[in-house]
């Protein structure tokens, strides 16, 4: 039976990759702040897929925590056959009035650990001739987002980090993939702190996608090996290509007056 890591796998997008893959009978390495959430859903999934489950509470900001995480599954004996660096988050505000604190935070998050868990266990995969990671970006990589200036910059990374892997490893038998969501059922706008009035717009303009369809169109892509996937349906395939044929001024003037 193959083992699958995931990381912010409490809630959102990563509790339902953990969903899909217990029901594929794959063993599971939870990861994410909250320990008393990762054990209830742990307890859930081998009670009913019957799987073993393995948890761990770290906060993914944290010096080194990547490498904490690896030396907990080696002392475990586990091979990670798929990785999914889910965790991430956002925040709103014009870059210089918003805590710098909570930017270096998301850097470290969004980039700095997925790079490391990367890093980590994409070697042992190579060497074995085979293995998955999944690296979750977002719409937002595609082009800056004044006002999410930091977040889009680290989804960007993610999205080119990504894709340049799967190049690297396109014969090596480890397949890559960058998914690149838009909005989705789960609390981001509440942590990235929207003020009340834009998220009152979002909700009646933007359309929500179901962390279900992110994570089976993920998994279905990851099987056909593509480098990436976009989310969400014709909305979100005419954001990403918008860059490609407007004026970087232009766009960039729209994309502030949305947010």
């Amino acid at each position: 039976m193959k083992t699958a890591l995931v990381t912010g796998a409490s809630t959102g997008i990563g509790a339902e990759f953990a969903r899909q893959l217990a029901a594929q009978k794959t063993n599971l390495v939870l990861v994410a702040r909250s320990e008393d959430k990762l054990q209830e859903l742990a307890a859930q999934l081998e009670s009913e897929q019957g799987i073993q489950t393995y948890v761990i509470a770290q906060d993914l900001t944290a010096p080194q925590a990547g490498a904490t995480i690896y030396q907990k599954i080696e002392h475990q004996g586990l091979n990670i056959d798929l990785l999914v660096n889910n965790a991430g988050f956002g925040d709103y505000g014009t870059f210089s009035d918003r805590p710098l604190e909570k930017q270096m935070s998301m850097i470290q998050l969004n980039v700095n650990v997925l790079v490391e868990l990367t890093g980590l266990f994409l070697p042992a995969m190579k060497r074995r001739g085979e293995g998955a990671i999944i690296n979750i970006s977002s719409i937002a990589g595609f082009q800056p987002i004044p006002r999410m200036s930091v977040y889009a910059a680290t989804k960007a990374f993610v999205l080119n980090f990504t894709e340049a892997l799967w190049v690297e490893n396109k014969d090596t038998g480890v397949k890559i993939l960058a998914v690149c969501p838009g909005p989705t059922e789960s609390e981001f706008f509440k942590a990235a702190e929207f003020p009340a009035s834009l998220m009152d717009k979002n909700n009646s303009s933007m359309k929500l996608t179901s962390n279900t369809v992110v994570v089976a169109d993920a998994l279905k892509a990851l099987e056909s090996k593509q480098s990436n996937i976009v989310t969400g349906g014709f909305v979100n395939q005419i954001i990403v290509n918008l860059p490609r044929f407007l004026p970087r001024d232009l766009l960039l003037k729209q994309i502030a007056k949305i947010f």
